[in-house]
């Protein structure tokens, strides 16, 4: 397993707690460096309250569709600072699931940093900084991909998405969520719709999307929809790369 997919990350920059500070050392900060400029504990607790309002969705409903789709050959998109992949791998061990290897990315530096610190321990989890919309992994590479929470924040979702299919083995499955427009009741749209507005004008929210739209560029990318589910403002699906 390392042979075969450490053949495909030598054009990837691998994270560590030097790098990290080298990284951004003599450059000016970036928009995506600003908008996560908080510290990775900060951005786990506003993440709660937006999971709450926003989404209107629920950790233990994250929980069953992420830690379901986790191979022994597993592709972590945006991971973030890690909470929510370490909370899926402690509900693994719950129910006597292993898994074997895992290689995780974000664009961001300082959530990244999260990341670091909450996996030092365990080489089997490997952490690169990277853009969704140009990964460097060989085609084929990965059994299974997780992007939580982070579609609705890529500039660039049709590239992005053409990228996890390239990168997925045929047959592989990609889990994930996006952000809807607010429903239909009225005090929680209020709050819901606040809430999407500050996300944007704070650089951590591209935009909401309606169900439809998701699933045409999910199908444009090439999947094939396995399941499918709104919990709230929040879209839930499991696609499958299609077997040439």
């Amino acid at each position: 397993m390392e042979n075969e997919v450490g053949r495909s990350l030598n054009n990837a920059e691998k994270i560590d707690s030097v790098k990290l500070a080298e990284i951004e050392k003599g450059k000016p900060p970036i928009s995506v460096d600003l908008a996560y400029a908080s510290e990775p504990w900060w951005y786990d607790a506003r993440g709660f309250l937006i999971l709450t309002f926003a989404y209107r969705s629920t950790l233990p409903a994250q929980l069953r569709l992420f830690s379901q789709n986790i191979s022994d050959n597993h592709l972590e998109v945006a991971i973030g600072s890690g909470t929510l992949l370490n909370l899926c791998l402690l509900w693994r061990r719950i129910h006597n699931q292993t898994w074997k290897h895992i290689v995780g990315f974000d664009y961001s530096s300082q959530m990244l940093s999260g990341a670091v610190k909450r996996f030092k321990k365990d080489s089997r989890i490997q952490l690169f900084k990277e853009d969704a919309a140009n990964l460097p992994w060989a085609d084929c590479s990965f059994d299974s991909a997780n992007v939580a929470n982070s579609l609705h924040s890529f500039p660039e979702l049709e590239k992005s998405l053409g990228e996890i299919y390239r990168v997925l083995k045929p047959g592989a499955t990609l889990a994930g969520n996006c952000l809807l427009n607010p429903g239909k009741v009225w005090v929680l749209d209020r709050i819901s719709t606040w809430i999407n507005h500050w996300g944007m004008r704070k650089g951590i929210l591209h935009r909401p999307y309606e169900r439809q739209e998701v699933k045409e560029k999910l199908v444009g990318a090439g999947f094939l929809i396995q399941k499918e589910v709104v919990r709230g403002n929040c879209y839930d699906f499991i696609v499958r790369k299609v077997k040439p």
